[in-house]
Formats: C-alpha cells, sequence, structure tokens
C-alpha cells in the first residue's frame, strides 16, 4: 500500500502561530498539567485543532528548543487522529527530558485528563 507523501504532515493550517491568538488561549483557556507539560485549551469553532508549542523561561538554548519542539509536533502528529476537534491548544514545556516516548506519554495523560481523547486505547 502506497501512501500519498504529506499525507501525515503537521500540515500549517494546524498551527497556532499568531501572538494574538496563543495570549488568548493562555488568558482564557482552560489548564491541565501533569510533570514536565501544561495545557491550555479553548475551543475555536474550527473543524480542527491548532496547536502551538511554548516553553518555560531559561528553557536550554535554541537548539535543544528547537529539538523539543520537533519531538513534540512528532508527538502530537501520532496522537491527533484519537482528539476531539475544535480546539486551539497550546502545550508549555518545561526543561527536562526529551524523548519521543516520554513526549508521548506527557500528551496522552495531558489530553486524556482534559477530556479530548475520543475512543478507547
Amino acid at each position: 500500500m502506497q501512501v500519498a507523501y504529506g499525507a501525515f504532515r503537521f500540515k500549517r493550517n494546524e498551527r497556532l502561530k499568531s501572538r494574538e491568538e496563543i495570549r488568548a488561549v493562555f488568558n482564557h483557556g482552560k489548564t491541565v498539567s501533569c510533570p514536565g507539560a501544561k495545557l491550555f485549551r479553548m475551543e475555536n469553532g474550527l473543524s480542527h485543532n491548532r496547536i502551538a508549542f511554548t516553553f518555560a523561561r531559561k528553557f536550554g538554548n535554541a537548539v535543544e528548543r528547537n529539538r523539543c519542539r520537533r519531538v513534540g509536533r512528532e508527538a502530537y502528529r501520532l496522537m491527533q487522529n484519537r482528539l476531539k476537534t475544535g480546539y486551539d491548544l497550546v502545550l508549555l514545556v518545561y526543561p527536562g527530558k526529551d524523548f519521543l516516548a516520554d513526549r508521548l506519554d506527557q500528551l496522552k495523560m495531558l489530553f486524556s485528563k482534559a477530556g479530548l481523547l475520543t475512543g478507547t486505547e
């Protein structure tokens, strides 16, 4: 079975990029947390979710932040088909382990606490 290129991409319309939109999620969204990360969520009225990855102050250098962002996007991409849609999400990450398995566990815990997971595991 051949899969079309880009079928599983993290698309541009799934990114929350505007400073005002991110600030609105921080100020008016609901929050859940777990060790190493905090998730802010707010309904957006769209048929898809949008997400942004932010970091706590003094989170390493640019290389470490970019690696953490890439790992976070990959973990989100692997889980997004199991999530309810129509939310703006901001993931605030704190320094610590940055492996894909760790990030997947964090996201699963956060999305479960937030009530965004659909179906069963």
